[in-house]
């Protein structure tokens, strides 16, 4: 993996922390809600994880890890911290924080942000939306308008290096974050392990159906 720069950082990002790597050592059940309201940075361009899936490895029959490990998804089976991004049906790039004890595989999809920073950055990545709640409203749109590719699979979110990172500001995870299946999985798709803010317009259309598509995502 080549070095690349780390993310931009400007006065109004001085506040904010970066998530330490114990942050990700739980199960990605666990960590999957903790990551709600938690800021995705990438060069200057900024949103808020505004709805997650939990994804479970060798446990997961709907995980890339489920297997075992792959030339593909060999991030997930890594250390904890880091970005696993895959290229979804031939369609779109999808990012994923990889989470729990090296070896596991379990990651967290980031399905949804909110923009906080970068919007016309993210407006020029994404001509085709018509409204600023659909520039990230799901795991494609995000990482196109984060210009998240394969490029940055292996990125460590908790020092920036590979040039994103996940930090806290001053807001908390919802207390009672809102709770379904699972969007666009075939198997294992009744499990209650996405998590989103409640009432949060960028939640992913499909996140907001309480039924799930019949397509296999992460």
């Amino acid at each position: 993996m080549t070095e690349r720069a780390a993310p931009r950082v400007d006065a109004a990002m001085a506040a904010w922390v970066p998530l330490p790597r114990s942050f990700f050592l739980g199960d990605a059940r666990q960590v999957a809600p903790l990551l709600l309201n938690k800021l995705l940075v990438r060069d200057g361009v900024v949103g808020r994880i505004v709805e997650v899936e939990a994804y479970r490895g060798a446990e997961d029959p709907a995980s890339h890890a489920y297997r075992g490990p792959t030339r593909r998804n060999g991030t997930m089976f890594g250390p904890p911290g880091y970005l696993y991004v895959y290229f979804s049906y031939g369609v779109h790039w999808c990012a994923n924080a990889v989470c729990g004890p090296e070896g596991t595989g379990h990651a967290v999809l980031l399905r949804a942000l909110a923009p906080v920073m970068g919007v016309e950055e993210m407006w020029a990545r994404r001509p085709g939306a018509r409204r600023e709640r659909d520039l990230c409203s799901g795991p494609g749109k995000l990482c196109q308008a984060l210009h998240l590719t394969r490029e940055e699979d292996g990125a460590d979110l908790v020092t920036g290096d590979g040039g994103v990172l996940l930090a806290a500001d001053d807001r908390s995870p919802p207390g009672r974050p809102g709770v379904g299946p699972r969007v666009g999985i075939s198997v294992a798709a009744d499990h209650p392990w996405r998590w989103w803010v409640p009432g949060d317009e960028n939640v992913s259309r499909g996140g907001r159906s309480p039924a799930p598509r019949r397509r296999m995502d992460a």
